[in-house]
């Protein structure tokens, strides 16, 4: 992002972020230095990486070790006109890579609390405000308001045509094809009206037993505006995912669900949870009473069901474990994520990124990875 508006000088403001782009960070933002001094350009940085949007969320807690809130300076920033966004960051955060941060910081001494995922009291409902203000769907839109030019280069555009991405050869018996819902999804339900006076809307949910909850009042509307609805079956999507299992395993190829659950982060989890649920059902049914009491929710993926088998007896533990491995061998193959450490498609909803996911497997000639 650079900003002119605190001086007559241009000033570069270079976002710390997380994982692979913090890694490039160390070579990168010294080239940027090198070429920027010369030409009178400061470079600041801001860090929005997830343990600075944690930290930042409770500075009452943390006394000294309290940090500023840069977040939000950005998303002011972003706003004027004097801004412009040169690249947007990548900020993902789904609930497993929160609590595990948390648990990370906690354990440095950070005086956090825990993420409540059902408040049972008011500060339980503010510690959860918090923490959801620093996921990665709620954060994107705050860059995504000011001014921004996602134009390449030209000289990015010709090294791309000089050295193009690899591309597999797709053979022409290959069973590799993307399945999609056909009825009672989004796509199929969504409905759109045109306002024709000023005024506000509420947005209320009716159930099938006809009794009804106020979901948001009072959204405000203009004449010619126009709002959209649409909603999803979750009978129909868990049909539609337990006809694609077994069409998968008649047909031998691998198993695979692609989600953004890190951005769309009230929907995707929920629907990868209904993935888990059916491919993992016989095994999720039979030891219900078990993974309930534990805390396991699918909507978190079966990693978390790992994650919480130490609490469990040693015997149910071997039975949970034995009764996966032999629905595994009636199960379809399943791509993997990492197949070195047995993290498979449905572990983490935040491996699954759709628009990194299928380029590379129609790059890979169709394949995915499986161990």
């Amino acid at each position: 992002m650079s900003d002119t508006s605190r001086s007559d000088q241009l000033t570069i403001i270079y976002t710390l972020t997380d994982e692979a782009p913090l890694l490039a960070t160390q070579s990168l933002l010294p080239i940027i230095e090198a070429f920027t001094a010369t030409a009178g350009v400061a470079v600041e940085t801001r860090d929005i990486s997830l343990s600075g949007r944690i930290l930042a969320q409770f500075p009452e807690r943390l006394g000294d070790r309290a940090i500023s809130d840069d977040l939000a300076e950005l998303g002011e920033l972003a706003k004027t006109p004097q801004a412009n966004i040169i690249k947007l960051p990548n900020i993902s955060a789904s609930v497993p890579q929160l609590k595990a941060a948390i648990k990370e910081l906690q354990a440095q001494g950070c005086d956090i609390p825990d993420y409540p995922e059902e408040p049972k009291s008011e500060a339980e409902a503010d510690i959860k405000g918090r923490y959801d203000r620093v996921k990665g769907s709620a954060v994107n839109p705050v860059l995504r308001e000011g001014n921004s030019d996602r134009r390449a280069p030209k000289s990015v555009k010709d090294y791309a045509r000089k050295h193009p991405h690899r591309m597999g050869k797709w053979s022409a018996d290959s069973k590799s094809h993307v399945a999609h819902m056909d009825h009672g999804d989004f796509y199929g339900s969504e409905q759109s009206a045109e306002i024709p006076n000023d005024g506000s809307v509420n947005i209320r949910f009716i159930g099938t037993d006809g009794r009804s909850s106020m979901l948001k009042t009072g959204v405000k509307v203009s004449a010619g505006e126009l709002i959209d609805a649409t909603c999803m079956s979750k009978k129909a999507l868990a049909a539609f995912i337990r006809a694609q299992i077994e069409d998968a395993r008649e047909k031998g190829v691998l198993f695979s669900l692609h989600l953004k659950a890190t951005m769309m982060k009230v929907s995707d989890p929920i629907m990868f949870g209904v993935a888990v649920t059916e491919f993992y059902g016989p095994v999720l049914e039979k030891h219900a009473q078990a993974l309930d009491a534990a805390g396991f929710d699918p909507n978190n993926g079966i990693g978390d069901l790992y994650a919480r088998l130490p609490s469990m007896p040693e015997a149910e533990q071997a039975s949970i474990i034995a009764d996966i491995d032999a629905l595994y061998a009636e199960r379809p193959r399943m791509a993997m994520v990492n197949s070195d450490k047995g993290i498979t498609n449905l572990h983490v909803p935040s491996d699954i990124i759709v628009d990194a996911s299928m380029p590379a497997m129609i790059r890979d000639s169709g394949r995915m990875w499986n161990a």
